[in-house]
């Protein structure tokens, strides 16, 4: 399946983009959303990152039919302003991070992403690194299951899939995701199994946060990307479930805060001073009816947006 990103035009939108300007694509993919800002630029640069070499290799090949205008680097997001500055860029005018996972990723069955296929269990968006998800299910304890399906899956049935997935494993290793699910299946009771979606869901999402890294990929960048831009610079941010919401959220309020000062102090509104950034969107940018229709990966996707003053 072809991937369609997610709020393509509201992205473009919200980086308000300059034509000479520098900007960051720090999640690839299969180049959307990089394609159209390189589409913007005359004298700018745009630079892509991932970990997903399939991807880069693709992508490089749809912007080349664009302009020479890009780099593209084999690296995490969350490595982003050391791999710019080995590249003497200390500044720029834009960053867009889409935290979904790729419709090609999750679509091949050899990668281990969904519970739709039958295939090894793995999960990786670095096909080069070690950990996977079968490392995570035979071998993490009990405790550490429980852990990861309870804070990256707020999965309720943490416990009973964790002792199903210890039981299971001492006989034999788990090895695809068919056997996962069925172990999963076998753990829920039936008014949690007769409800609508996947009962698989939240223990995959959780194992690929694991996996991935994710969540301390995202609070390590947010920082690093913040501090990248360039006054009346964005960062835009799209996420898809809400422990990648609420970190963003947070770290966009913290940052866009001013200097709190004790109310019965008598001080002049000047003399207090302005956070360097600004909330674009106070309230959280949700895709279209359009689009709701023709995406269904969009419907849980969230864009939030930050300018530096």
């Amino acid at each position: 399946m072809e991937h369609t990103s997610v709020m393509l035009q509201q992205c473009i939108d919200a980086l308000n983009i300059k034509a000479d300007g520098i900007y960051v694509d720090g999640t690839l993919g299969r180049a959307g959303h990089a394609s159209r800002i390189l589409e913007k630029l005359t004298s700018g640069k745009l630079y892509g990152f991932d970990l997903d070499q399939q991807a880069l290799e693709e992508s490089r090949a749809k912007l080349e039919n664009i302009s020479s205008n890009f780099e593209l680097i084999y690296s995490n997001f969350a490595d982003m302003k050391q791999q710019l500055q080995l590249r003497n860029v200390d500044k720029v005018d834009g960053i867009l991070l889409d935290l979904g996972v790729s419709s090609p990723q999750f679509d091949d069955p050899d990668r281990g992403f969904s519970y739709r296929y039958d295939s090894r269990l793995d999960m990786r968006m670095d096909q080069n690194q070690t950990l996977d998800a079968y490392t995570i299910v035979n071998s993490y304890g009990f405790n550490d299951l429980v852990r990861i399906l309870r804070e990256y899956g707020e999965e309720k049935n943490a416990v009973s899939i964790a002792r199903k997935i210890e039981q299971a494993r001492a006989e034999k290793p788990i090895e695809t995701t068919g056997q996962l699910v069925e172990i999963i299946r076998s753990a829920l009771p039936a008014k949690i199994l007769n409800k609508k979606g996947h009962p698989a869901k939240q223990t995959f999402q959780a194992l690929r946060i694991e996996v991935n890294h994710e969540l301390d990929n995202l609070k390590r960048v947010i920082d690093d990307a913040l501090d990248l831009l360039n006054s009346g610079g964005r960062l835009a941010i799209i996420t898809f479930h809400s422990l990648e919401d609420e970190i963003v959220k947070k770290a966009f309020k913290s940052a866009a805060a001013n200097e709190q000062i004790d109310k019965r102090i008598p001080v002049k509104a000047s003399e207090i001073k302005q956070s360097d950034f600004v909330l674009v969107n106070k309230k959280v940018i949700v895709a279209d009816e359009e689009e709701l229709v023709k995406n269904h990966r969009s419907h849980s996707a969230k864009l939030r947006v930050i300018e530096r003053r």
